[in-house]
């Protein structure tokens, strides 16, 4: 066991600071403190989740130094605090999960340990992928709902501050997807737990999403003859690439903004009989439906948006089949109508949205417009979301930030809140457009100097080697080329 002495001089801290090992004794409310190690540079290795694949074996992580705690809030919430042993920025950076959570996000947590951030994460109050879960505990819903992600901020932050000896300087939220709705859902209902956010692809409009995410499955695999094959999806992606990826002034690959794409799959009907080169009449009429907004066949309002033309390749996500994607239905078995053997089939866009709503809406969906409170204090928030998102439709994130701007103003608006959508990026990263970049430090910078983010710089790499840069712009500027050079590096686009 290390010394005291010996770790109060590595991390350089104030004469009234614990030990690492010490924070096992915080007492803390509705908290358990399970255990406080420090724990040596080196591979991390997390435990495995119960009934886990060999593929999905966790693998080792390399980690600095840190105190790592671990602890749990009344009734399930797991948690865990990890603090640079040294090097510590004086900042704290909470990770968000994705789908129904229920693990610890390591890697995300390790990546900010390692840029100096004293860092966090939940599995949101239970363990496990799936939604089962949820039958008959409605605590835990609302644990997952918004719950857990506040209760983790309180415990951490006051966790950070007895073992430095003072608070973290500047507080900060990232995630994507189901951390996407989790940073929109803290700046909406605690806007006081975070000075900044970061929520990528949010999975806000939840109740929305949910049912919006099977509309794809009933277009296209209810019945066999809507069933849209992979070659096809090829065929498709290629001739929507030939009809829309120009239009942009550059021929890369990539459609800059879908919006603008007005392709039409008819032309891709079949004159005689089915073959490879061509779509079907019932195929062509799932794929309208898949481009097209899940509506509600009473009403004719939007439920959801549509998957926009350039991200075929991976529709497989939702419409590829032979089943949907898995958490949609899991949602309407176990939360909505407590019914494991619920067919998805059987779904109804009036009456099923209107039952998904009832019960969740408030607790579950995080699209209040009004952020003037977390605004008033100073917070910024950068969203992203890929083009090419397979899971969650991209319009969704411009759909919140319209609603934002409208309810606030454009001019105060853009004075907090950023959104950069990523042409070819599907969902949280990957594809084949530009899909790595730093909205972190881009975030930070905002906040400590009030430098607003023109741009961020986005790099595409094929087998680790960078092969394109091209700026994200903010929401509605898109790059434009400027007429030469490489079309692969970003100082030959301007946003406009």
């Amino acid at each position: 066991m290390i010394s005291v002495l010996l770790l109060a001089a590595t991390l350089t801290v104030t004469a009234d600071s614990q030990s690492c090992e010490s924070l096992k004794s915080l007492s803390l409310p509705e908290t358990t403190i399970v255990s406080a190690t420090l724990m040596p540079a080196g591979p991390f290795t997390p435990s495995t989740p119960a009934g886990a694949t060999a593929a999905q074996t966790p693998r080792p992580i390399d980690a600095p130094a840190a105190c790592r705690v671990v602890g749990r809030v009344t009734p399930a919430v797991n948690f865990e605090v990890w603090m640079p042993a040294a090097g510590w920025n004086g900042k704290f950076q909470a990770v968000g999960g994705g789908g129904f959570a229920g693990v610890i996000s390591y890697g995300p947590m390790i990546a900010a340990l390692a840029r100096g951030y004293a860092t966090a994460s939940t599995d949101t109050g239970h363990v496990g992928a799936n939604g089962a879960w949820a039958l008959g505990h409605p605590e835990l819903v609302t644990d997952f709902a918004y719950r857990a992600i506040h209760q983790m901020t309180l415990k951490a932050k006051t966790i950070v501050e007895r073992f430095y000896g003072n608070q973290p300087r500047r507080s900060y939220f990232v995630g994507c997807s189901t951390g996407g709705r989790q940073g929109l859902m803290e700046a909406q209902r605690f806007p006081t737990d975070y000075d900044g956010i970061v929520a990528g692809a949010p999975a806000n409009f939840w109740t929305h999403l949910i049912a919006g995410s099977l509309w794809p499955a009933v277009a296209a695999l209810k019945d066999p003859a809507t069933a849209i094959p992979a070659d096809k999806r090829a065929l498709l992606n290629r001739s929507v690439l030939a009809a829309c990826d120009a239009r942009d002034g550059v021929t890369d690959g990539l459609i800059e903004d879908p919006q603008r794409c007005t392709f039409d799959p008819k032309t891709l009907q079949c004159a005689g009989p089915d073959n490879d080169a061509c779509l079907t009449a019932p195929q062509v009429d799932a794929v309208k439906k898949i481009y097209a907004a899940s509506v509600n066949p009473r009403t004719r309002q939007e439920v959801f948006p549509g998957l926009p033309p350039g991200g075929e390749l991976t529709w497989n996500a939702l419409a590829g089949g032979p089943q949907p994607f898995s958490i949609p239905v899991e949602f309407f078995k176990y939360f909505v109508h407590a019914d494991p053997n619920w067919d998805w089939k059987t779904i109804d866009f009036d009456k099923d949205v209107a039952a998904i709503d009832e019960k969740y809406a408030k607790l579950m969906n995080a699209t209040d417009p009004n952020l003037r409170p977390f605004k008033d204090r100073g917070g910024k928030i950068i969203m992203y979301h890929g083009w090419n998102d397979q899971l969650i439709a991209p319009l969704n994130s411009i759909n919140y930030y319209n609603s934002v701007s409208q309810k606030m103003g454009a001019k105060n608006t853009d004075e907090f809140l950023r959104l950069f959508m990523a042409p070819g990026m599907l969902h949280c990263g990957g594809g084949p457009g530009p899909n790595a970049f730093d909205a972190v430090t881009a975030l930070d910078q905002w906040v400590e100097k009030g430098t607003r983010p023109a741009s961020l710089q986005a790099s595409h790499a094929t087998n680790g080697t960078i092969d394109r840069t091209r700026p994200l712009c903010p929401y509605p500027q898109v790059a434009t080329y400027k007429g030469s050079g490489s079309i692969n590096d970003a100082s030959n686009f301007v946003c406009r």
